[in-house]
């Protein structure tokens, strides 16, 4: 069902396993809130391989995620994100800060497009939101961006 289904970003895993993070009761909260309402939670390998720079694999909560890899679709959908990011950006109209030639933030909504099953997009990265405001106005995404800074009852309206 594909409003039960979340891509949840790395920003969300640091968030959820940093007792100390700003984010982390509120990330809490929203990880509970899909296990409780049987949400679907995916993680990308790209995701994975980020979380791993400053964290270990064996934190990252398995047995309630499924695993996407990137593939061959995956990357094409990157490229076509990519080429609008890089033409609206050099006509000025997108400003964000510390973002490579093909950013993961761009992989990754390819990812999150292609998995048709997928409903959301999990992030607190505020520079991923613009990149995503960008695609949403020139590209039909199929999935919505949640906040993580938004309260998840606020976001579900409960």
């Amino acid at each position: 069902m594909k409003f039960k289904s979340v891509f949840c970003d790395t920003s969300f895993f640091i968030r959820l396993l940093d007792r100390n993070d700003a984010l982390h009761t509120q990330s809490k909260e929203y990880f509970k809130y899909f296990i409780e309402n049987n949400f679907e939670l995916f993680i990308s390998t790209i995701a994975i391989a980020e979380y791993c720079v400053g964290g270990d694999i064996h934190e990252l909560p398995f047995k309630n995620l499924q695993i996407v890899p990137f593939n061959l679709k995956h990357a094409q959908r990157a490229g076509e994100f990519a080429k609008i990011i890089f033409h609206e950006r050099n006509k000025g109209k997108l400003q964000v800060n510390d973002r490579k030639i093909i950013p993961n933030d761009t992989k990754l909504f390819a990812q999150a497009d292609c998995e048709k099953e997928v409903a959301f997009y999990l992030s607190s990265d505020t520079e991923s939101l613009k990149i995503y405001n960008l695609l949403k106005e020139k590209t039909t995404l199929e999935f919505r961006f949640i906040d993580l800074h938004i309260p998840y009852n606020e976001m579900f309206e409960i």
